[in-house]
């Protein structure tokens, strides 16, 4: 498949700058893929939306305040990234980081924030990000330093800067405060309110949390020629053995809460493990699912927000709509098209899509 053929044109107006004022007051266009149709509701409608039992998994994930501030020996100013942390025999504070500006920064060797910390730039990496040794003067590791001192990292497409509300509306409500690994909210699941939840748990929906840890990778456009030829970036991701049960149990649908939901279980049931294991599984998913793809594996419907053009979350939505055929997008860009036509709004602030 060309790249091109995942451009489409958006105007810059219909991009979230900021979240609804109620989480799920948020518009949801629903399309159903047996039948064709498609019709327009509110978030909130959800739980009259869903077929019986219908089962949820979805991302509790939690964002790091992953942007913080230095300066480099001459007085520049640098923005650093946290993506994740680096395995070492020492535990000493490694991270894989995004720099800006990265060339100057990785030639002046270090950055720092005078009685905060001290960073060394050690190497840069083939994917762009660079290798960071943090000397901490207060916190005990680098998460703690970044909670206390860094920004929300809010995407490049939201043309602000974070403010004291996003530190709450770009988290979902279900994210686990232990598990604050994510450079980027799981957007799909920004849309749950406590009051929804319950009301789903009411209707017989339940619920089951897998983690993936949401990396750059999400916002790096396809810049290949060809779709088949973009190198996929890894994220890491655990679940947990009620979780794999309840994948692989015949019965009522599974919703996948978003792409990054979809893409840890359609990696994890690709490697065929045992249906009863005992122990969580542990995995770097790499799966890139572009049309035509399979039927899936352990999703039968999926919410999801809409996406940038030539992303691979364009890919993968696209051939949800229609497994195992190459007309997938052609359908996700008259969906799309609809959903201008009634002023939707994109992107991670924006609304959301159910398709079943």
């Amino acid at each position: 498949m060309l790249t091109k053929k995942l451009h489409y044109d958006l105007p810059p107006e219909k991009i979230a700058q900021f979240p609804s004022k109620q989480r799920d007051e948020s518009r949801l266009l629903m399309h159903v893929r047996s039948t064709g149709e498609t019709t327009h509701h509110r978030f909130r409608d959800l739980p009259d939306l869903l077929c019986a039992g219908t089962r949820i998994f979805r991302n509790d994930v939690a964002v790091l305040k992953a942007r913080i501030h230095g300066e480099r020996p001459t007085g520049g100013l640098v923005e650093c990234l946290l993506v994740r942390p680096v395995e070492t025999k020492k535990a000493d504070n490694v991270w894989r980081c995004l720099l800006k500006p990265g060339l100057k920064t990785h030639k002046g060797g270090s950055f720092s924030n005078k009685g905060e910390y001290s960073a060394t730039v050690s190497r840069k990496l083939p994917s762009g990000e660079y290798l960071v040794h943090f000397d901490l003067s207060k916190d005990p590791d680098v998460p703690a330093l970044a909670e206390r001192l860094g920004a929300m990292p809010l995407p490049p497409y939201v043309k602000r800067a974070a403010e004291e509300e996003d530190f709450a509306r770009y988290q979902t409500v279900y994210a686990s405060s232990s598990k604050r690994t994510a450079i980027a909210a799981p957007t799909a699941g920004l849309h749950f309110t406590p009051d929804l939840l319950n009301a789903l748990q009411a209707k017989g929906h339940p619920m089951y949390d897998l983690t993936l840890s949401v990396g750059p990778g999400t916002f790096r456009p396809i810049e290949t020629e060809l779709v088949e030829e973009h190198q996929m970036h890894t994220e890491s991701y655990e679940l947990s053995p009620e979780v794999k049960f309840a994948l692989r149990e015949e019965g009522s649908p599974r919703l996948a809460v978003g792409t990054t939901t979809t893409r840890a279980i359609e990696h994890h049931l690709s490697l065929g493990e045992d249906c009863q294991p005992r122990d969580s599984t542990m995995g770097e998913a790499d799966l890139f699912i572009a049309p035509p793809y399979p039927p899936f594996l352990g999703v039968d419907c999926m919410l999801t927000n809409f996406h940038l053009p030539a992303s691979t979350l364009l890919c993968l939505v696209a051939a949800f709509l229609s497994p195992g055929k190459e007309d997938g997008l052609d359908l996700l860009k008259q969906l799309y098209a609809e959903a201008l036509a009634r002023d939707y709004r994109f992107y991670s602030y924006g609304d959301a899509m159910l398709i079943r």
